[in-house]
């Protein structure tokens, strides 16, 4: 009668085992899901910001041909803030910008 109950035990250890076994690799297929799309996602980020860059210089060598002053024309816009650089988008380090921004816009 010991067997028996030892037998059930190892049986249900064996289905639990199996079960987790299961959802481990259910866990394993979203989280390569979710670097694909973190993945594609920051290839596509990417490719926005350097558009957005080349796209500012483009319009801020046009302002400068007409004697327009890009940096006035920003200060004096009503644009909704927002976390990104949208004053230094030809720099790489967009979040610095970003960062040295927020005070002004408050002030």
């Amino acid at each position: 009668m010991g067997f028996g109950s030892t037998a059930k035990k190892v049986q249900k250890l064996a289905d639990t085992a199996e079960k987790l076994y299961s959802r481990l690799n259910e866990l394993r297929e979203q989280v390569a899901e979710m670097r694909q799309k973190l993945d594609s996602t920051s290839e596509r980020v990417e490719t926005l910001e350097r558009e957005s860059a080349e796209q500012r210089a483009l319009i801020e060598a046009l302002a400068e041909e007409r004697g327009i002053d890009a940096d006035e024309v920003l200060a004096g816009a009503d644009l909704p803030e927002t976390g990104d650089a949208s004053d230094d988008a030809t720099a790489d380090a967009g979040d610095d910008a970003a960062t040295t921004d927020a005070p002004d816009a408050d002030a």
